[in-house]
């Protein structure tokens, strides 16, 4: 049976579809003056079973797709209260259920959001659909990027969580991002974020941070968020 609200064809077949499939939850939650309704995985966990050894030790990837994270929470609200992002070129990596693309598409970004799962791309489908959001979604392995397409803007949310990914996201942003571009990255203050910020420097990246709290579960969690942009001497 859908869900209620789903007064949509697509919206409906895809809806059946991923709660055949998955222990689907709704969020609804407010960002900046606007109201959304999110669809993710109730236990991402449980999602463990369907890794197979072969597939983990070939990616080691794990369903951290499948949650709506708290900083993918704050970017959003950042970007609903504090960036103009209207007719601008964005591309969201480890989009995860599309949280934060679909609020950029909301205030009137032209966004291209992507993940490494096929799966998750479904779930980003659903959410834009749910919201009367239009937006494109594509697979992207952001340490092979395949991409020509250049944005003005690059949001990623909680993808500094494995030392392996630094310079690879580093390399993202330099094959990603036009000359006068910036990438906006939620972090919830990991010590690798650090790390990050170094290799940043080193690669001829400026970072300017903004610090964030969000309210999620009954549990406050603070979270930065980096403006990367390429230093003005290396432009």
């Amino acid at each position: 049976m859908a869900h209620p609200g789903l007064d949509n064809r697509q919206l409906r077949v895809l809806y059946d579809e991923l709660a055949g499939e998955y222990d689907i939850e709704r969020m609804s939650c407010s960002l900046g003056s606007e109201a959304f309704h999110f669809f993710s995985v109730r236990d991402s966990y449980a999602l463990l079973d369907r890794i197979s050894p072969e597939e983990f030790v070939k990616d080691e990837q794990m369903p951290y797709w499948a949650e709506i994270w708290p900083s993918s929470l704050a970017l959003s609200r950042f970007i609903m209260e504090e960036l103009d992002v209207r007719d601008r070129h964005a591309i969201e990596i480890g989009a995860g259920v599309g949280v934060a693309s679909i609020a950029a598409a909301s205030k009137g970004a032209h966004v291209l959001a992507t993940d490494y799962s096929g799966e998750a791309l479904r779930f980003i489908t659903l959410n834009a659909l749910s919201n009367g959001i239009e937006l494109e979604c594509d697979r992207l392995d952001w340490r092979c990027i395949n991409l020509s397409r250049r944005f003005d803007l690059l949001f990623a949310a909680d993808v500094l969580y494995e030392r392996v990914n630094l310079l690879p996201i580093i390399h993202a942003l330099d094959t990603l991002l036009t000359s006068g571009g910036s990438a906006w990255i939620a972090d919830p203050r990991r010590r690798l974020a650090e790390q990050f910020l170094e290799l940043a420097f080193e690669n001829g990246f400026s970072v300017a941070p903004f610090a964030r709290s969000i309210a999620m579960n009954d549990h406050l969690t603070q979270v930065n968020i980096y403006r990367v942009s390429r230093s003005r001497s290396n432009t």
